[in-house]
């Protein structure tokens, strides 16, 4: 689309999303290269209006809350050209009828990686301090200091620190992790050795890796092959007392073997994902102090989230000035990524 006009656009994501993505900023910049008709937004695509609205759409801007792009719903939105998602992982939205018709696909996978790197990289640290174990110790037996004595040391000078997979977000962690004196190893079957050891780290097999690291980082995508890739074997080659950090998808990690490691006091975790998520109430990983989980909160939230906004809009004026995407999303690398 390089002849100046302004196509039809449709934002789809659920209204908390748009009301946090597209401020005046990005609603201003939005306006200036799309022409926008009400509804401006929608979470639904099988409305009446919504219907009317997409068989004039060029341009689909989707985030958090859009629906599966199904052969039905495409069928209405025969000028359908581009999809630009404003979030990570386009996987429960992008069907294989998308990539029949040839529809461009970007997202923001980049731009949400940040976030969940430097919440990694934080979590790293404190893993070394044994930091949210020691407040929740601290909570509970108040003047009683005796436990940090039991933890030996707590230190990250000189830690190992294994990162499976080095995707979009594990090659931002080892970016960000050489602010510490640590030896990174990493562990994945695509990843070239040369750009590791560029990053800062040394390739090596899962099983090495496993039986070296201090803390366990995981960044892989939920695939069929990656599936409780970290399950009783592999957390029994972990050394007594490292950490577990999983900040990737639940489902890479077997829950149930997991909690037992804990339970006995030999592993900690620090888990963002979990398989299910949310746990059920009766999980014991609630009750254990030497876990800590958060509610799926690493990756962008709140002001983040405008990286991805602005990022997708970026897509948009490449698109409209015959330049090609930065971050096109193709079939093929749709089968081994997030």
């Amino acid at each position: 689309m390089t002849d100046g006009r302004r196509p039809h656009a449709l934002v789809v994501m659920d209204p908390a999303s748009f009301r946090v993505q597209f401020r005046e900023p990005q609603l201003r910049r939005l306006r200036s290269l799309v022409q926008l008709t009400e509804p401006i937004s929608t979470d639904h695509l099988d409305t009446p209006e919504a219907r009317r609205r997409l068989r004039q759409v060029e341009v689909l801007l989707t985030s958090w809350g859009c629906p599966p792009l199904t052969a039905e719903r495409l069928a209405d939105a025969p000028m359908l050209r581009a999809i630009f998602h404003c979030a990570g992982s386009v996987r429960t939205i992008v069907t294989d009828q998308v990539w029949r018709r040839g529809i461009l696909v970007t997202n923001a996978a980049d731009e949400n990686a940040i976030a969940v790197a430097e919440f990694t990289l934080a979590a790293v640290i404190f893993a070394g301090k044994k930091a949210p174990f020691l407040a929740q110790d601290a909570r509970e037996h108040r003047a009683d200091r005796s436990y940090t004595s039991q933890r030996g040391e707590l230190s990250n000078r000189g830690r190992t620190i294994g990162v499976v997979g080095f995707s979009r977000v594990g090659r931002r962690v080892l970016k960000l992790l050489r602010v510490l004196e640590v030896d990174i190893l990493v562990a994945d079957p695509y990843a070239d050795s040369a750009e590791v050891a560029a990053a800062g780290g040394r390739l090596v097999e899962l099983r090495a890796l496993l039986r070296a690291c201090d803390v366990l980082t995981l960044h892989v995508p939920a695939l069929p092959s990656t599936r409780q890739l970290i399950g009783t074997e592999e957390l029994g080659l972990l050394r007594d007392g490292a950490t577990v950090i999983n900040t990737a998808r639940g489902a890479v990690l077997d829950t149930a073997a997991l909690e037992r490691e804990c339970a006995s006091g030999r592993l900690d975790a620090m888990l963002d994902v979990t398989d299910p998520e949310p746990l059920p109430p009766e999980s014991g990983l609630y009750d254990l102090p030497n876990v800590m989980l958060t509610p799926h909160v690493a990756g962008s939230l709140g002001s983040e989230t405008l990286r991805m906004s602005e990022s997708a809009l970026d897509e948009l004026e490449r698109y409209l000035s015959g330049q090609p995407p930065r971050a096109a999303v193709t079939a093929d690398a749709f089968e081994v990524s997030a």
